[in-house]
């Protein structure tokens, strides 16, 4: 099959966010876009669902989240040592109820 060039504009800042998330996932975002494309094809709809969600998860919630998270040199999320959160096995707890309802 052929592949053809395709050109679009982004913000500079989301752009270096994006390629850094792809790079932490093992792929770049040529792979990353080819996906979505293929998936909303395969589906005939949007690879995302589209959501005006300002409540408790929105928008300001997720930039708090990342400005008051701390990265290692390899850019993965870490806990400090003192961090009052250490001993915090909810969502192990959880994930392991999780698996154990489904069998896993």
């Amino acid at each position: 099959m052929a592949s053809t060039n395709v050109t679009m504009r982004m913000d500079e800042e989301l752009k270096t966010q994006l390629q850094e998330l792809m790079s932490n996932l093992g792929m770049d975002m040529t792979t990353f876009f080819t996906m979505a494309a293929k998936q909303a094809v395969r589906e005939q709809a949007l690879p995302f669902q589209p959501s005006m969600n300002t409540e408790r998860y929105g928008l300001k919630a997720y930039k708090m989240a990342i400005q008051n998270t701390n990265y290692n040199k390899d850019g993965n999320a870490v806990i400090s040592s003192d961090d009052e959160w250490t001993d915090e096995t909810e969502w192990d707890d959880m994930f392991k109820q999780i698996k154990e309802e489904r069998g896993i």
